[in-house]
This record gives C-alpha cells, structure tokens and sequence, in this order.
C-alpha cells in the first residue's frame, strides 16, 4: 500500500479523498448549526439562548487567549534564539579584538562545490593557512602598560584584516594569529607572507609612544577533503616556530623535516626530564686562571650530559629546552647544589662561577634561591661568582636590578658575560654594579688579525682598569694571545690552554699542580 499512494494514481486518490473530508466537515459544521437553531428554539424559555451565547464568548476568548500565547511563545522564542546567539557569538570570539577565535576556527566548516552551487567554488581553490606570532610583545606590555598592550593587540588586529579577509582572521590567544587564504600560488604566498610582516611591524603610535613589535609568520597549504582544517594549522603553525628560532621578522612554509624535528624534540624534553630527576646532568669546570700569579683562582661551572646511549647532548640544546619548558629552575637548583659541594674541596681562595640564563633573570625569587642552596651545602657567598649576560639584563631592567643588589648585598659577585656582545654595554656598567667583566672569546680570536678589534680589546681592559673592575679574557688558546694579554693587563684568563672542562674529581688536583700547570702549558 505505501507503494500505492506514492505513485501518481495514489496522490490523485489521496486529494480526492482529502476533498471528501473537507465536504463531511463542512456538513457537519452545517448540520451542527441546525441543530444548535433548533435546540435554542426548543428550550429558549429556559434560558438556552443564552448558555449558547455564554459558549460562543467562552470559545472566542479561548480562541484570542490561543493567538496571544502562541503570540508569546513566539517572542520567547526569538528571544531565547538571540541570547543562544550572543552566546554562542562570545564562545567563538575573542572579547578583545572582536577576530573568531580558535574554537570557532575549530567549528569551521569549508564548503565542498556542488555542480548547482556557484558560490562555492573559491573554495575549490587553494587554502592556505597563515601563523602569525608577535616578537618583543612582552617588552611593548612592559612599557606602555596592559591597556597600551591591548591597543596594540587592536591595531595589529585591525593591519591584519586589512591583508586578508576580517572574516578568515582568527585570533588563538595572546599574541598569535591565524590567517585563512585563499586561492594563492607558492610565489603569492610568501608574498603574502611578507605584507604581513610588513603590516604588523610598522610603528604604532600608543599613548604618546612610537612602539614596534616584530612577527614571525609559518604557513602551509590545506589538502582540501583529506585532513581536518587543524591539521593544516597545525604545520603552519610549526613552520612558524621554526622562523621565529631565526630571529624576528622571518617567514618560513612549512616542511616535512620541521615535524622530525618536533619529534626528536619532544623525545628530547622527555628524556631531559628524566635525566634531571635522576641528576644525570652534571658539572663539569673549566678553570680560572690569575695571569698575575699563574695560579687557579677560580672554575667555571659547566653543564654536561651524556644520555643512555652515550650520546653527549649539547647544552645550548638541552638548556633551551629547560628554559622553554620550565625545567630551568630544577635543573639550575640541582647543578648549582652539586656545584657547591664539589667546590668544597678547593681551596678557599678558588671561586665558584656559575651562569644564570635570561629566563631566570625574570625571577623574583631567584636571589632567595641562590641563597637557599648556599646554606644548604655550606658554602660561603663570597666564593660564589654569579655571571650574567647582557640580554639577560634587558628583559625586566627593574627585577634585574633588585636580583642584582640582594645579591651583592650578601657578598655574591656579578660578573658581565660576553661583554660587547649584547645591548648597551656601557649603559648596563653604568646601571649595575658589577665585580668582573668577562671579554668575549670572539674578540680574543681575531684580535690579532684585526686592527680595531686590538684597539676595543684595549679599551675594554682600561675601562676595567678605570672602574676598579676585574677582567677575564675568554677562549685563550695560544700563547701568542696569553702574551699580548699579559702585556696589556689583563687579570684573568680562562681558555683551552689552561684546560678544558673537566669532571669534580679532576679539579682538586689540578688545584695543587696549578703552577707547574701553568708553566709548562
């Protein structure tokens, strides 16, 4: 029977019986009123005209009280649909920049084409997805304050939209963008790229100040019907890192040797974090040598660590993991604990120079900290020397400063690492209080074939000289350099020529060798 009625006889038969039903009820309705005419005829002296009178207002205002609710019902229903959407519209945006943001970029849906849909078919083209993440933006925050940052997130906003589509821009959270594009080629694409950095690194005019931030952008193209749109985010989002490990301002697409290197990474930090609850990494010490006396006066601490394998990892690698992941802490608390009880067995004169790396340098507790491990193990402030970079200094002048003067306070020296090589040397002496500049090994290595280098290196010695500060001169490898340093006074040296780092227990001997050492070296 379905069969039936689906067929072009059986809808004709359903009309003609849908006809039939409307003819009985309207002869019912008929006949109903015949019949009401006759009963009120019939029973009008017993107030029967009126009972149906009464049923006639009582169903008319049943009837206006059914429109009004349904009239309610609906205005309920409208207003709830538009507090469902100004709901959903805050969960997918970003309060700040008003940009979709990364669970509505997740919602996305791409339309396939349809042989009858013609508005679709840009999205037949490419897709490319841009990551866009901002450089120095901590610093910009820093200066003109949260507001002067939000008007910055603004305006970036604002630069970003104007490239590409303000409906395909997404912000995902502090300072990272994403940018949907459309149907462009390779060489469109990175041009793309560029006008986005371009945009973003204009000065911005925020509170009476002139700021600049930079941006590093990563893209990849989206393989449209074979992967969700995450993915394709995802890898743009790796070869954004990849540019921002460049330096600022670079832009880079995305390649398949940047997801190996993601991987080997993460085995790495998994590996890292054993190897620092285990204390697999240890201090190994380069010695510091008085050029005046010839003798040890102090060592270098320097992290090592071989994995299970045997594998030596370098430690600007694992280092950078450490202080990207959070692990710095533990790691430094852990190797300078080691290091304090190694240096117990030198002599007290000899010094124990430890690093602090930039992030740490953002610390607030990193004084109490230092001092903590000291007490701890029973070494004396004063044979701690505690050396410091110069981009460490600049990432929270005001924090660095308070480190700086608990620090001495306490009898702990600072030493300026690699000096001259990193932002306003002159201008960080002038601010801090420093014990000991260290020369960096680049100029050692070529000062004697580059006349203006000789003549910084001088400099560098005399204004150690001027402000009764001590100098140390890196990477000496060759007599010829240990000559000319004694010649131009130099206090300090420290180098493969005295000898390289070295395990605790080579440290006590070399100690007491220290002048024959010296001598024969």
């Amino acid at each position: 029977m379905p069969e039936f009625f689906q067929s072009r006889a059986g809808r004709q038969c359903l009309l003609v019986m849908a006809w039939g039903l409307t003819l009985w009820l309207v002869g019912a309705i008929l006949e109903l009123d015949n019949w009401l005419v006759a009963f009120v005829g019939a029973y009008e002296n017993y107030g029967a005209d009126k009972l149906v009178l009464a049923l006639g207002i009582g169903g008319a205002m049943s009837f206006v009280y059914s429109i009004l609710r349904i009239v309610d019902l609906r205005k309920e229903m409208e207003l709830r649909a538009s507090a469902q959407a100004k709901a959903d519209w805050t969960a997918t945006h970003d309060h700040l920049t008003k940009l979709p943001n990364r669970y509505a970029f997740e919602r996305k849906v791409l339309p396939r084409r349809t042989k009858t849909d013609v508005e679709d078919d840009e999205w037949e083209q490419n897709v490319t997805i841009f990551s866009v993440d901002l450089d120095g933006f901590k610093k910009v925050n820093d200066l003109v304050g949260h507001n002067g940052g939000d008007a910055l997130l603004i305006e970036v906003a604002k630069r970003i939209c104007a490239i590409g589509n303000a409906d395909c821009v997404y912000r995902f959270g502090g300072d990272e963008f994403v940018v949907v594009a459309l149907g462009l080629s390779p060489r469109h694409e990175e041009r793309f790229a560029r006008l986005l950095i371009q945009a973003v690194t204009r000065p911005i005019h925020i509170n009476g100040f002139a700021v600049e931030v930079g941006a590093s952008v990563g893209y990849d193209r989206w393989e449209q019907g074979r992967e969700p749109l995450e993915d394709a985010a995802h890898r743009a989002d790796l070869a954004m890192y990849e540019a921002k490990s460049r330096g600022p301002n670079h832009h880079m697409a995305f390649e398949a040797s940047m997801q190996d290197k993601v991987a080997k990474r993460a085995t790495l930090e998994s590996k890292l974090r054993v190897a620092i609850q285990t204390k697999a990494i240890r201090p190994f010490y380069q010695p510091l040598i008085d050029l005046k006396s010839g003798k040890v006066c102090g060592f270098e601490a320097l992290a090592r660590w071989t994995d299970e394998e045997g594998v030596a990892i370098p430690p600007p690698v694992f280092i950078g993991i450490a202080e990207e992941t959070g692990m710095i802490t533990e790691l430094f608390e852990d190797l300078l604990a080691q290091a304090c009880r190694d240096a117990l067995a030198w002599d007290d004169h000899v010094t124990l120079s430890f690093n602090i790396s930039p992030v740490q340098m953002e610390d607030k507790l990193l004084a109490p900290r230092i001092f903590k491990v000291l007490s701890a193990n029973g070494l004396p402030p004063r044979r701690l020397e505690i050396e410091i970079t110069e981009n460490a200094l600049i990432q929270d002048p005001a924090v660095a400063a308070i480190i700086l003067d608990e620090l001495h306070d306490a009898g702990v020296q600072i030493a300026l690492d690699d000096f001259g090589t990193g932002y306003s040397s002159l201008a960080q002496l002038a601010r801090y209080r420093f014990d000991k500049i260290k020369i960096d090994k680049s100029f050692i290595a070529t000062y004697r074939d580059d006349e203006r280098q000789e003549k910084i290196i001088r400099a560098m010695l005399g204004l150690g000289r001027s402000l009764n500060i001590q100098t140390t001169a890196e990477g000496i490898e060759e007599h010829r350099q240990l000559g000319h340093l004694l010649q131009l006074g130099c206090d300090v040296g420290q180098g493969y020529l005295f000898g390289k780092a070295m395990p605790a227990e080579a440290t006590r001997s070399f100690v007491l060798d220290g002048d024959e050492a010296f001598a024969s070296g």
